[in-house]
């Protein structure tokens, strides 16, 4: 059955741009923004040739419309936008190849094409304007360009559409346009040209949120059915490991079912699929096999600050750390900083003093960074020579006389458990037992303290042993 255009559909949000193929023209709406802003209007005044403009009220987002598509084949690629009302004034930008809407957000990601000049036409975007023969060329601002080159595309590579309507329809009347793909590899095979199986994705391409951002919507209506739908059934895998969990979360006619909305928090990660049966019997029902998988990660929580036992050196200023973060479903990114030191991706840090430090830990999702945190390394020596000679001559443990650190005591042990010797902040062992001096050997010690206050996190070492040399 051959498809001369689609339904009328949107996605105000990059997370849900609607995946779409070359083989036929989508009739698009746009009207306000999303759930979120995609860019932030206090921080992201212009990026590439986007920008907020003068008009007070309107940022660089103004009533817009997401699409993606993969390139099917290799070779050019272009689109026409026309617009299909009297008072659309419409402006583009296309993103990729291969990056995300984080990036484009946050304006890490600039737009490889871009056009927000003023239209004197019904048509803008890449290629020619088949209105007046216009050839695309770079933009330039306030050119009147309606038309930028075409992309000259990689099979495989990804690439994201804003399409906006910069006008002064603020009335909740969205404004239609029809959105074509054309280029060389489209003439030569509308069916290949971009990779059509992105359209059966229709729930989009997988989202990453941070908790507490704002709910995030999926939508059954965007499917090949369009709106030929008796029923939806909505489902989630929470683990992604193949188990379905809940497999009724919502169900019902489009009325009540078509959309999904999962509010952004961590507990609600996981793959999310819908099951949609036709009202006409053909096909009984599709399906977004893949589904979507939606990741919510929270803002870094410090958990631990161990001290490792990978430094075999004498000196006590010379400790082995790591950090350990609290990631409750095992999927965070983080960066690590500690003492103003630069950002690592790797928590262990060597040669740490005893005492006082802290640590700055980065979500490298966008989802926070931490105040810098205190906490404490006790640091002891591995061994000691009671020799008399000045050197080494005791043991002890510094660092402990933080005031962090409440009612701190040591316990020094043979290496059968037998106490030989109890140590508080300022005394140190002369390796000797009621008089008498101990043989060398490996000696054990416990480090007990009453709690910590002051926010300070105590680096977990309560037991270790140590070597007396003679």
């Amino acid at each position: 059955m051959l498809f001369l255009t689609t339904f009328a559909q949107n996605s105000p949000d990059c997370r849900t741009a609607i995946p779409v193929c070359a083989d036929i023209p989508y009739l698009g709406l746009a009207d306000g923004l999303g759930d979120i802003e995609d860019f932030d209007p206090e921080v992201i005044l212009q990026t590439g040739c986007l920008e907020k403009g003068s008009v007070s009220s309107a940022n660089i987002e103004n009533n817009t419309s997401w699409f993606v598509f993969r390139a099917g084949t290799g070779g050019q690629v272009g689109f026409d936008i026309e617009a299909l009302s009297d008072t659309a004034e419409w402006d583009f930008a296309v993103y990729g190849p291969d990056v995300d809407c984080e990036a484009i957000s946050n304006g890490t990601a600039q737009p490889i094409r871009c056009n927000y000049e003023v239209n004197t036409t019904r048509f803008t975007g890449l290629g020619v304007n088949p209105e007046n023969g216009d050839e695309g060329r770079p933009n330039q601002t306030q050119s009147l360009n309606t038309y930028d080159e075409y992309l000259n595309v990689t099979a495989g590579e990804i690439y994201y559409i804003l399409i906006n309507n910069f006008n002064t329809n603020f009335d909740d009347d969205a404004e239609p346009f029809e959105l074509t793909f054309t280029g060389g590899s489209v003439s030569e095979n509308q069916d290949t040209a971009l990779d059509c199986t992105l359209r059966d994705e229709f729930l989009g391409l997988d989202i990453a949120a941070c908790e507490g951002d704002a709910d995030i919507t999926l939508s059954a209506l965007r499917s090949p059915a369009g709106p030929d739908i008796a029923s939806i059934v909505w489902s989630v895998d929470y683990d992604d490991d193949g188990v379905i969990d809940d497999a009724n979360l919502l169900s019902g006619p489009p009325a009540t079912a078509a959309e999904l909305v999962i509010p952004a928090q961590v507990a609600n990660s996981g793959r999310y699929f819908v099951t949609i049966t036709t009202a006409s019997g053909t096909p009984p029902t599709i399906v977004d096999d893949g589904g979507i998988l939606i990741t919510v990660f929270g803002p870094p929580v410090l958990q631990e600050v161990i001290v490792l036992n990978s430094n075999l050196t004498n000196a006590p200023d010379q400790n082995n750390i790591e950090i350990v973060v609290e990631d409750l479903r095992g999927n965070g990114s983080y960066e690590y900083a500690i003492n103003d030191g630069p950002f690592r991706d790797v928590p262990i840090f060597y040669d740490v003093p005893p005492g006082i430090n802290t640590v700055i830990i980065n979500d490298k999702n966008g989802c926070g960074i931490t105040e810098p945190i205190e906490f404490l390394v006790i640091g002891y020596p591995k061994f000691f020579t009671p020799n008399g000679d000045l050197i080494n001559d005791t043991w002890n443990i510094k660092g402990i006389d933080d005031p962090s650190i409440i009612d701190p005591v040591v316990f020094i042990f043979d290496r059968y458990g037998k106490l030989l010797k109890q140590l508080d902040v300022n005394s140190a062992w002369d390796g000797t037992y009621v008089g008498r001096t101990m043989p060398a050997s490996d000696y054990w010690f416990r480090f007990e303290y009453a709690g910590t206050e002051n926010g300070v996190v105590v680096a977990k070492l309560l037991q270790n042993h140590f070597t007396l040399k003679r």
